[in-house]
Order: C-alpha cells, then structure tokens, then sequence
C-alpha cells in the first residue's frame, strides 16, 4: 500500500480527526488543512503499535487568504472554534503573513508554506472535500513520516532553531523507533 493510501486509512479510521477535520472545513477558508503533530504524532503512534493517544500540543488550522490577512480574523476562529467544541488547542493562522514572522519571501499558496516549516515530516496537511474524501498536502511527501524519520527541511534555514526544537520536543522518547537527523 502507497504511503498516502496508509495515511488517508489511517485518517478516515480516526473519529476524532475526521470530526475536526469537517469543523475546518466548516469554515470554508481557502487551501485550509489541519496539519503538523496532529497528523505526525497519530502516524507515529500507528507506526509504534501505541492506542490513540491524542498526543498534539495544538489543531492547527492553516489557510492561504491574501485577501484578508488580519491576525485578528484567526483569533476569532480560535475562538468559534474552541466555544462550538469545548476544546482549547485549536490554533488558527493564515498563512498569507506567515512569511512575516519566519523572515521568508512571501508565500504562494499553503503547500508552499509548508515547505519552510521546520521538519519535512511535520510539513503535512490533510483536510476533506465535500464529499469527505481526503485530500493530502505534503510537499515534502511521506516518505519521512513513514520510515520514522526527522530531519530539517532543505527550505527552513535555520540549522540551530531545528536542532533545539528537534532536542525540545523529545519525541525520541515517546517514539523510540524514530531517527532524528541533527544538522
């Protein structure tokens, strides 16, 4: 089975995610997925034989909107969001003006976004169409998320930032088969 057959079974097999994947597509913003540890950390669980854990720090919602990039437009998201589920770790960013804060060029669309996040692994967004098909976004591909590797994105320049975060996150720890790439 193809990488991303694995991970669109995994998703759709994942009631929670598929609830929270239709509450972001709810908001019918362009290019929107939820992505990063959400997606990664459940993969790796997967990987690792563990029972679902919800093991994300965030829900991160990303979208592409360069017709309004006013930060206060994703806190009150942030906010619809967490009243209409109860639930405190929805982050909501446009990334339109997310060039901003990381001191790139500015970004084309969501997928390109992704390709400056830190770890190629984390770089994967996943959302549902109308029809609750899901659709992947991993400029990077799979391959690392499947074969538990971790390792700076050609794209995020950074060497020092990643290998603190990479040393922060202590992942290794939690996912014991993982192979984290310093740089």
């Amino acid at each position: 089975m193809l990488h991303e057959e694995k991970l669109i079974q995994a998703i759709t097999e994942h009631d929670q995610l598929m609830h929270d994947l239709r509450r972001a597509r709810s908001l019918e913003l362009p290019q929107c997925y939820i992505g990063a540890g959400y997606i990664r950390n459940y993969i790796w669980d997967v990987l690792h034989g563990y029972p679902l854990r919800e093991l994300h720090s965030d829900i991160d919602v990303v979208y592409y909107d360069t017709e309004d990039m006013r930060e206060e437009r994703d806190q009150l998201l942030e906010q619809r969001l967490r009243e209409e589920t109860g639930n405190f770790k929805w982050s909501v960013k446009n990334q339109a003006r997310m060039h901003l804060n990381n001191g790139d060029r500015p970004y084309q669309s969501t997928e390109d976004a992704l390709r400056y996040w830190p770890e190629i692994v984390t770089a994967i967004g996943v959302r549902l169409d109308d029809q609750d098909q899901v659709d992947i976004c991993a400029p990077h591909g799979l391959e690392d998320l499947y074969t538990l590797i971790v390792r700076q994105s050609p794209f995020f320049t950074d060497a020092d930032y990643y290998n603190q975060r990479v040393e922060k996150k202590c992942w290794q720890q939690q996912w014991p088969k993982l192979t984290i790439i310093r740089s």
